[in-house]
């Protein structure tokens, strides 16, 4: 059966990247909304940016409203400048927040009502042009028809889904993650993981997300711990900025499963960052669903030499387990109670937080058949 494989319009990849797109940059449009963070304007990245498009005789509005994970008031508020200030493209800097909420704005320039409108939908507009320029190396947004932004009236993480909020143009260029300190390197280098495992052994692999996820998988194994100890490591940021977008790849078209379904409430009601929330949950989640797919995971746990060619499947696939938990250790990925959430109020959330997962629809991609009962017995297990 034939299958439609969905990647970014153009990807311009490798040191001095967004150098080399500058002159791309003038046939999507006259002026640009620049969607970011603050801290990306106290690193000088924005200031990059405006200096290419200057060059190019090209107008911008800055929106540095992001920070922490997108929220519904954040797309309102960029909407609206985007609109008034007279935008007619959008470029994102800055991990995936500024990225999910480039997405979001673009959609919502278009529909109108409210983003909360659009849970559960697939959003088919006609988007204006978009460019992701990501400084982590890890959501591969960039490479996605995904954006997560949360609900905040009812403390939910909403997945918005669509071919038409796919980035015209993805700019990957490794100096914006040089900045990126070790504990959020760490994050969006387990997160891409997440990525490509879970599109590895989801239901929805295919052959091409296959060899996507397989390659970003041996390089998140192989330069994120390089990456995580010496930030100045450029061959280390390279390979995992191009994980990061393999993985994106990956998971744009296989989707993701278990793990990613369980993170999002946790982030919503907990307000833990994603990559935090996945490498909290990854070897749980993994240890819990092994026996429902032993070759694919045993496949990965070879790729990345885990395990000997000639090892059986189930033997491949805890080798893989294990060496997932030791990378979570020598990335020092907190603990629930470490990263000072309250007990009490976590196994008070379990019923919620489970039912939120299911209803996202990730969790029924596993290959392993999981309901409601089993996922709180992981968020149980979770703590312990």
């Amino acid at each position: 059966m034939a299958i439609q494989f969905i990647m970014p319009g153009k990807v311009i990849m490798g040191e001095r990247a967004l150098d080399e797109a500058a002159g791309l940059l003038k046939e999507l449009g006259t002026k640009a909304l620049i969607v970011t963070d603050r801290v990306m304007t106290e690193l000088g990245n924005v200031k990059i940016l405006e200096e290419v498009l200057e060059r190019e005789g090209l107008q911008y509005t800055v929106y540095d409203g992001v920070f922490g994970e997108p929220t519904d008031h954040m797309v309102e508020a960029g909407t609206g400048l985007y609109k008034t200030a007279g935008c007619d493209f959008l470029i994102a800097l800055g991990g995936g927040s500024a990225l999910d909420t480039m997405k979001a704005i673009a959609a919502l320039a278009v529909l109108g009502g409210k983003i909360t409108d659009m849970m559960g939908k697939e959003i088919k507009a006609d988007t204006a042009p978009m460019v992701a320029i990501p400084t982590t190396a890890g959501t591969g947004s960039e490479a996605t028809q995904f954006t997560i932004i949360t609900d905040t009236e009812h403390d939910v993480k909403m997945l918005l889904k669509g071919a038409d909020i796919m980035p015209s143009v993805a700019v990957v260029d490794p100096r914006f993650t040089m900045t990126a300190p070790p504990k959020i390197t760490a994050a969006t280098g387990l997160d891409a993981l997440t990525h490509a495992a879970e599109a590895y052994t989801s239901k929805k692999a295919g052959l091409l997300s296959d060899v996507f996820a397989i390659s970003a998988v041996k390089r998140i194994f192989r330069y994120l711990p390089a990456a995580f100890c010496d930030g100045q490591n450029v061959e280390a940021r390279v390979q995992m900025a191009a994980a990061a977008l393999e993985a994106g790849v990956a998971f744009n078209n296989a989707s993701v499963t278990v793990v990613h379904g369980m993170s999002r409430p946790i982030g919503a009601l907990f307000h833990v960052p994603h990559g935090i929330s996945n490498a909290m949950l990854i070897k749980e989640c993994f240890t819990f669903v092994l026996d429902g797919a032993y070759g694919r995971f045993g496949d990965l746990g070879r790729a990345i030499g885990a395990a000997d060619e000639d090892a059986s499947d189930e033997d491949a696939a805890r080798a893989f387990l294990h060496a997932v938990e030791e990378l979570c250790r020598t990335l020092e990925i907190p603990t629930l109670e470490e990263y000072g959430i309250d007990r009490e109020r976590y196994f008070g959330s379990i019923d919620k937080m489970a039912e939120d997962a299911m209803l996202s629809g990730s969790p029924s991609n596993t290959r392993k058949q999981l309901d409601s009962e089993d996922l709180k017995n992981i968020y149980r297990s979770l703590w312990a």
